[in-house]
């Protein structure tokens, strides 16, 4: 492996996992850092990262993993923590200072933001501050900027349990239009530019699927993938947000994805990009192509 480009990922799983993935096959060096030893981290060291303990709001274990590194991927799961992680990891990283990319994971809906607007998550708005703080941090950063998940519950979790249950994908979206990308995509975005980030610092990479489409549209896409009919039934927006709690989420998530839902009626999630393409030259992957390749997990 090269060892003057050391890459530090926090967390064992979600995107950074997949970007760990892209990485390996190119022999760059990976150091995770991760809050505890479990089965994941074991998987992690037989893969060949190196792995060491640590929390991004914590300033010393943040110092003690950037030992060495010098290009840092920063994310983390939707926490109310996210912008003093943001804080910290920009603090502790100007003094380390040895990074040559700092590359962040936040959202699309950052892109419609401003100081001041009111109609979008707690997390969201966090993820704006984030921002504010990487980019006044004077540190190399780039920011990527996914719109919804494939991957997200709203599209697997939930439909699989409504299509097993009766053929239909029941959310409260109305004639609102999408266009999700998948994890492995945006995980080929980051891993592209830690990989060679010279050209991408200072730039912000929004990323989207190929089309915007309304759920009717995402319901026949569904239905092509799974060689099934599938339909879309529109739910009135408290019904659906009354069955949350069931789910188990905390509170700051289940806010989330409540805000997703009403932005997603409100047709503030019809965007697409050609980013994907644009950073990788592959471009993204359709609806279709993602439900076909779990088409077990669908259909049960």
């Amino acid at each position: 492996m090269v060892a003057d480009n050391l890459v530090l990922i926090p967390g064992a799983g979600g995107v950074g996992r997949t970007v760990f993935e892209h990485l390996r096959v190119q022999d760059v060096p990976v150091r995770f850092m991760v809050r505890r030893e479990d089965e994941r981290t074991a998987e992690l060291r037989a893969l060949g990262a190196e792995v060491v303990i640590g929390d991004l709001t914590r300033p010393e274990t943040v110092a003690a993993a950037l030992e060495g590194v010098t290009r840092m991927y920063f994310a983390m799961r939707v926490s109310p923590d996210h912008l003093l992680a943001a804080t910290v990891v920009a603090s502790v990283a100007r003094e380390y200072g040895r990074l040559d990319a700092l590359v962040d994971l936040s959202q699309m809906t950052v892109s419609q933001m401003t100081a001041t607007s009111t109609e979008e998550s707690h997390q969201q708005r966090l993820h704006w501050l984030a921002e504010q703080v990487l980019n006044w941090s004077g540190l190399p950063v780039v920011h990527i900027r996914p719109t919804a998940f494939l991957d997200t519950p709203l599209f697997t979790m939930l439909a699989a349990r409504s299509i097993q249950a009766d053929g239909t994908i029941a959310l409260p979206f109305g004639t609102g239009r999408t266009s999700p990308v998948a994890v492995d995509d945006v995980a080929r975005v980051i891993a592209t530019v830690l990989r060679d980030p010279a050209p991408h610092i200072g730039r912000v990479h929004e990323l989207t699927g190929p089309r915007s489409v309304d759920m009717t549209e995402l319901a026949a896409e569904f239905s092509r993938a799974l060689g099934r009919p599938v339909s879309y039934v529109d739910m009135p927006q408290d019904r659906w947000e009354a069955q949350l709690p069931r789910l188990g989420m905390p509170p700051h998530l289940e806010q989330h994805v409540a805000t997703m839902a009403r932005l997603h009626r409100d047709n503030r999630y019809d965007r697409t990009t050609d980013g994907v393409e644009r950073v990788t030259g592959v471009p993204a992957r359709s609806i279709e192509e993602f439900v076909a390749a779990r088409k077990d997990f669908y259909l049960g």
